[in-house]
């Protein structure tokens, strides 16, 4: 052990960015302390047993692809599930399918034949397939920045492909449906996308920080425990008590728990995910997500999550649904609306509503996206470093990155026996 007598390493916040920077201490020596105000741990990664279905808390998929994630778990025990890549679209009762043909061969020929985008749209997705297969994570993070919407009209995609396909699609990706979010995470998405695979493990998306979490074997967990403030030498709790430190972590967000910061709250993107239960066969039964793109519609893309891991056996899917578009609605106006737009355009009936997720803090909103930083960009001030995928770029891979960054920036302020 290698912390000063009567003092420990605090991580606040058990999400994935703190169970990574709880890992990288261990594999450095250290035991550190992670104080989550929840009883479980997973942040915005969390799953739900609901008359048993797995409902995951928003629709949410990794890619497989994603560097750090390839780092930090064991896919075989995880045991993913994978959708096909490409998706159904759905208009007023018709459908369409658009795919990767190179990855699913399956694919080719309703993609060839789908009249959504022109030939010479489906031939731009190709070479840009393999354009960003050959350029760097480096060079995609440091490329000028624009709108996603921007970049695929700079590239040459027809408004017919824009709003029939990347809309409805990245919209799902990005929980904003006017492509605003910066060309560097879309180059970074569909690059990842392009090499790999969505996935979501057979447990539900939570058995990922349960995996994170049972690899730790030096790491104390205090649950239900709420940080009031912290500080240089110490984490102050809510009911007053206070735990002598030797750093801290702060893997959540810090701006109401480090005095004179002066951050700036941060914006985030929201988004409605609400569960049904389906009767009858299913509309289809494929895993692959379904997109509503037509106009003035609430939903944005729907799965039929027992495709992807049937585990309950019977004439009963369960369907999960996503909207991104701001709403007032009560919860009893959503689900009608929902409904009939499930029958409208996907010609899916008999639905009994399970749950909803109303996710207010689903994505960071960033400017200025990065890949990686330095493990001495994460300190905010003596002894504080910062955690969390808001310091890079909204994804799993962004929050491993950080969480990993920000225990090494933690090591080597220890280690150098110098604070600055």
């Amino acid at each position: 052990m290698k912390s000063t007598k009567d003092k420990s390493i605090f991580i606040v916040g058990a999400g994935v960015s703190g169970l990574v920077a709880a890992r990288v201490l261990e594999n450095h020596g250290y035991s550190p302390v992670v104080i989550e105000a929840s009883d479980r741990v997973g942040g915005r990664v969390k799953t739900d047993i609901v008359e048993g279905y797995q409902l995951d808390h928003g629709f949410q998929v990794m890619l497989d692809a994603y560097p750090k994630a390839q780092e930090y778990l064991n896919y075989d025990k995880l045991d993913l599930q994978k959708l096909i890549p490409g998706a159904i679209l759905f208009n007023n009762g018709k459908r369409k399918v658009l795919g990767d043909p190179t990855r699913e061969l399956s694919m080719a020929l309703p993609t060839m034949l789908s009249s959504v985008g022109s030939f010479a749209d489906k031939l731009k997705v190709l070479k840009l397939n393999i354009k960003l297969r050959k350029k760097s994570l480096d060079a995609i993070f440091t490329s000028e920045e624009k709108s996603t919407l921007q970049y695929l009209k700079d590239y040459g995609f027809s408004e017919g492909m824009i709003n029939g396909f990347f809309k409805p699609f990245f919209t799902g990706i990005y929980l904003e449906d006017q492509l605003q979010t910066s060309s560097r995470m879309f180059e970074f998405v569909f690059k990842m996308f392009g090499e790999g695979a969505a996935v979501i493990p057979r447990g539900g998306i939570e058995a990922i920080p349960n995996q994170l979490q049972n690899r730790l074997t030096q790491t104390d967990f205090r649950f239900n425990t709420r940080v009031k403030q912290v500080t240089p030498d110490a984490v102050i709790l809510e009911d007053g008590s206070t735990l002598e430190s030797l750093g801290t972590i702060i893997a959540t967000e810090a701006g109401n728990l480090v005095s004179n910061l002066n951050q700036q709250q941060l914006p985030w993107k929201s988004v409605d995910n609400l569960y049904f239960e389906v009767k009858g066969s299913p509309v289809y039964n494929k895993p692959i997500i379904g997109l509503f793109n037509a106009q003035n519609t609430l939903v944005n893309n729907i799965l039929y999550v027992t495709n992807i891991a049937a585990d309950r056996e019977g004439r009963y899917g369960l369907l999960s649904v996503s909207v991104v578009k701001e709403h007032e609605y009560s919860e009893e106006k959503l689900v009608e609306r929902v409904q009939e737009e499930l029958a409208k355009h996907a010609k899916i009936k008999n639905t009994r509503f399970l749950k909803r997720y109303q996710i207010k803090k689903a994505l960071p909103q960033l400017n200025n996206l990065r890949y990686e930083m330095t493990p001495s960009e994460t300190q905010l001030i003596n002894g504080i470093f910062l955690a969390g995928d808001q310091q890079l770029n909204g994804s799993l891979n962004a929050a491993m990155m950080a969480g990993e960054r920000a225990a090494l920036g933690l090591i080597q302020t220890i280690e150098g026996g110098v604070r600055t």
